[in-house]
């Protein structure tokens, strides 16, 4: 069972993102979390995670939609994240950094948001990115 749980994390399918900051763009590839279900399970229980990667929740609600206010929790998740919510013309509300792992406690978006990114925990100041800047992506995919 192990094999076939490695085969399904290693053929997920990832989008190129990007993140553009005072000191440059950076890039990222990204799975995608689109349904009710992929939404609900985020990274739950990964240990796989990459620098270069993380989840982009988009859309966000899966149902689509105006922007509603998120509210994430690290429940099941062994990993710190940075959560960064991204309104809906793909500037960052907020980030949250460094999560605690396996908190129940709610990380609210404080305002409404249109997708949210999780990037492993330290990552967004590591790369200098910050409140205010513009995440793109193909919308399309």
């Amino acid at each position: 069972m192990n094999s076939d749980a490695k085969s399904d994390v290693a053929t997920v399918a990832t989008l190129p993102l990007s993140i553009k900051s005072t000191n440059g763009t950076h890039t990222f590839k990204v799975e995608s979390a689109k349904t009710q279900d992929e939404q609900a399970r985020g990274l739950m229980f990964r240990t796989d995670l990459k620098p270069d990667g993380g989840m982009l929740f988009w859309p966000y609600p899966p149902t689509g939609g105006a922007p509603v206010a998120a509210s994430f929790w690290m429940k099941n998740t062994p990993s710190s994240l940075d959560i960064l919510y991204i309104r809906a013309d793909g500037t960052i509300a907020r980030i949250a950094e460094n999560t605690v792992p396996f908190s129940e406690t709610p990380i609210p978006s404080g305002e409404p948001v249109g997708a949210v990114l999780e990037l492993i925990g330290g990552r967004a100041a590591e790369l200098g990115i910050a409140e205010g800047d513009l995440v793109t992506w193909d919308k399309a995919k």
